[in-house]
């Protein structure tokens, strides 16, 4: 495993059903697995090529921070989580950089997580995680969730394939620190544009320069060998909008 691999693109919502009948539905993808979290249920979703796209609802009190954070802001984009060789190496190269890391959480000898708050990572959680599931007494112990049911789309079988997260940041040197210094993305260009990937990772970070914007998440990005019913603006399940790229799928 490199240093830092992208996993997977966090959204919360109120309910899953409608995102499993976009997610597995409209765009086929399969399960990847379920489970509880603290203060949250999640589902995740892998698509062609391995991008996944994690979902995640309350289950708790209701002062815990996803009912906060719908209660603020509604169904959207929540975090992005990255697999790391060693969670202590990268904090402190996070404090190194100006950062100020929160929740950092050892308990758990198999999943050690710490996140950057979004007011300092241009819009977004980055959750960084060392995870080792075969030093985890929990794993396999606990009920998981069930999928929704859904109904797969009359459309052709193949899966869409999940590019990855598109955000605004206010300076490429605010970009560059977070996505290629400190957690190791390989920058390549686009126009204007910024495009972050990681070895090991089917998923990228693309980046549009925005001095006068506010930074945070605009889209998530899909490809597939046919025509998306994709609506315009955000889509109403996950609360940001989906953009089909004109890229080739495998």
């Amino acid at each position: 495993m490199a240093d830092c691999k992208l996993d997977h693109v966090a959204f919360g919502v109120p309910d899953v059903a409608p995102v499993a009948a976009l997610l597995a539905g409209e765009l086929g993808g399969g399960e990847r697995g379920s489970g509880p979290g603290r203060g949250f249920l999640f589902w995740q979703w892998e698509f062609a090529g391995g991008g996944a796209v994690e979902i995640i609802v309350p289950d708790g009190p209701p002062d815990g921070f996803l009912h906060r954070f719908l209660a603020a802001r509604g169904a959207g984009p929540h975090h992005v989580t990255f697999k790391v060789r060693d969670v202590r190496d990268v904090l402190a190269r996070a404090r190194e950089l100006g950062y100020e890391p929160v929740g950092f959480d050892d308990r758990d000898p198999g999943w050690i997580e710490a996140f950057l708050h979004p007011k300092q990572a241009q819009g977004i959680v980055v959750q960084i995680v060392q995870s080792q599931h075969e030093l985890d007494p929990e794993s396999g112990d606990y009920a998981r969730p069930p999928y929704p049911k859904t109904a797969k789309s009359p459309a052709p079988a193949e899966t869409a394939r999940v590019l990855g997260l598109r955000l605004s940041s206010r300076s490429e040197e605010r970009a560059r620190r977070q996505w290629e210094t400190l957690l190791g993305g390989a920058l390549t260009r686009a126009g204007r544009d910024l495009v972050f990937r990681w070895p090991e990772s089917p998923l990228r970070i693309a980046v549009s320069l925005r001095p006068d914007a506010e930074e945070g998440p605009l889209a998530l990005e899909l490809a597939a060998g046919r025509r998306l019913p994709l609506p315009e603006g955000p889509h109403p399940a996950l609360g940001l909008p989906l953009v089909q790229e004109e890229v080739e799928v495998a």
